[in-house]
């Protein structure tokens, strides 16, 4: 039986979105730790004013929804989401193609931020409409949980443990995990843990892998805004070849169409009647 191809700390190649990614969110790790330095309340607001907090959202500041992603709580936060971005992030950029990876990427990393914002007002998880949520946590976990479902028979080499597991069986230990944490948030002073988000990040990876059309959700919607304006205007044509018919018949003239709407010639319509083409007899 093929147990899959094994990921190691081989490195995997940095590729264009990913890259991307982590220099955006080291840059503003850099940027906001340099502006603390320079002005410590000027450092602190443009963090607040960039974190996720729901009762900001819902006040028109959406921004957040996306922003929150691209702050750290520290270096080794930053480390380890970019890490789990790099190796798995990868395979899937390079298996998708950029545009695809990174409306994924988003979309767990606004499914996150969505359900934060849901559980927050339920007074569930440790968390309020007021608490600040940073973090790429959810998107990565959206990424793991998509290399669990559709990569799952490929085995992963815990480091710095040397033991290797399947990938579907390490994301159902993760989620797991993660689901004991959000339980024991919510009795738990000074957590800062975004369990929630983990979950949301999750939640919707799993969503996108098992409903979202195969390539994408772009082309997805484009495709169904094209087929609805097609459909609309072939309702249109055969609405106005009708109130034509009607009119020219009034006239004491026929006119023919066919049932998509289109004008048939009428030597077409006495063809298609057996006629014979009228014309000069020699």
């Amino acid at each position: 039986m093929n147990r899959g191809q094994t990921i190691s700390l081989s490195l995997p190649p940095f590729t264009k979105a990913v890259k991307w990614l982590v220099l955006v969110n080291a840059g503003m790790l850099l940027l906001l730790t340099l502006l603390k330095a320079v002005n410590q309340g000027a450092g602190e607001l443009t963090e607040s004013a960039l974190s996720l907090i729901p009762s900001l959202v819902l006040r028109g500041w959406i921004f957040q929804l996306v922003t929150y992603s691209f702050l750290h709580a520290g270096f080794w936060h930053l480390v380890g989401n970019m890490f789990g971005l790099w190796m798995f992030g990868s395979q899937f950029e390079m298996e998708w193609g950029s545009k695809k990876f990174l409306e994924f990427y988003f979309f767990c990393v606004l499914g996150a931020a969505l359900t934060t914002i849901a559980v927050s007002y339920t007074g569930w998880g440790g968390i309020s409409p007021g608490t600040p949520t940073v973090g790429a946590s959810g998107g990565v976990l959206g990424i793991l949980m998509a290399y669990g479902l559709i990569h799952g028979d490929n085995e992963i080499m815990l480091f710095p443990i040397p033991i290797r597991i399947r990938a579907k069986y390490f994301v159902a230990g993760l989620a797991f995990l993660t689901i004991l944490g959000a339980l024991g948030s919510a009795s738990k002073r000074g957590e800062n843990v975004a369990y929630i988000a983990h979950l949301g990040g999750l939640l919707f990876g799993f969503v996108y892998v098992k409903f979202v059309p195969r390539r994408g959700l772009m082309f997805g919607a484009s495709e169904g805004y094209f087929g609805l304006r097609n459909s609309y205007y072939r309702w249109k044509r055969k609405r106005a070849a009708r109130k034509f018919e009607v009119y020219m018949k009034r006239h004491d003239r026929k006119v023919t169409f066919d049932e998509h709407g289109n004008y048939v010639p009428p030597e077409e319509d006495d063809k298609k009647n057996g006629g014979s083409k009228s014309g000069w007899v020699n």
